[in-house]
């Protein structure tokens, strides 16, 4: 683990100082997951963008998925 130094904000380090506190944890184990989730979360992004594209380059197509439609099992029987 490394230590580095970050300038922020007075008012955002007393709004994670404030929520540390009533999380029980430390400013930094609560700034490493927040930075955690924002990294997984632009992964996903990103991820979205790709299908996205993949989509508009190759639309699907009006009947593509209609062979699936009998093999779908909705409890009704």
């Amino acid at each position: 683990m490394r230590t580095i130094q970050m300038t922020l904000d007075d008012n955002l380090v007393k709004a994670v100082d404030r929520v540390a506190r009533e999380l029980h944890t430390s400013r930094s184990v609560f700034t490493r997951k927040a930075l955690q989730d924002a990294l997984e979360k632009y992964k996903n992004e990103q991820l979205e963008l790709k299908h996205r594209r993949g989509y508009e380059q190759y639309p699907v197509a009006g009947d593509e998925f209609s062979v699936w439609e009998a093999e779908q099992a909705w409890g009704d029987g």
